[in-house]
């Protein structure tokens, strides 16, 4: 089957994940967003340069922006602008997710972080979630449930 004419599959999947957000927060819904990039950040991000650990999304002016990520710019394709690698990028999103967002995080004592940048397509899209910042010993319970199921798996495959 030939491959349709002006459409570029780009190499897959997932290009940034933040993985401390899967341990600080407790993740309720996730949202995807489009992100708003220049020409030299979609070139650094298909070279893996970028990070989004402390990153969180900013409403403002109804609109959403996505604080905190890093794109390290690559040499050869920045050569001629003035990269800002911590740059606030916009987030597209529909007026009611925005809304939603905008009530959860005012009302509920949601907040809502980026967890992570994937390829769709040829487009860059972030993975936006509400979440609720988990307690010390939710984390310490958390990590004794895992080390618990590795034991029993561990156990039951040595038994076997």
């Amino acid at each position: 089957m030939a491959k349709a004419k002006g459409k570029q599959k780009t190499g897959g999947g997932t290009i940034v994940v933040n993985r401390k957000a899967r341990h600080d927060y407790a993740i309720e819904e996730r949202i995807e967003a489009g992100v708003e990039l220049l020409g030299w950040e979609v070139k650094a991000l298909r070279a893996g340069k970028g990070q989004i650990v402390d990153s969180f999304v900013m409403l403002r002016d109804g609109e959403a922006f996505l604080q905190g990520a890093h794109i390290a710019p690559l040499p050869s394709a920045s050569s001629h602008v003035v990269a800002d690698p911590a740059r606030m990028r916009k987030l597209l999103l529909h007026r009611r997710e925005i809304a939603r967002i905008f009530s959860a995080t005012q009302q509920k004592g949601y907040t809502c972080i980026a967890t992570g940048l994937y390829w769709k397509d040829r487009y860059v899209k972030c993975e936006v979630a509400l979440a609720k910042g988990k307690k010390q010993y939710d984390k310490r319970a958390q990590k004794r449930d895992e080390d618990w199921n590795l034991e029993k798996r561990r156990l039951l495959k040595h038994s076997a």
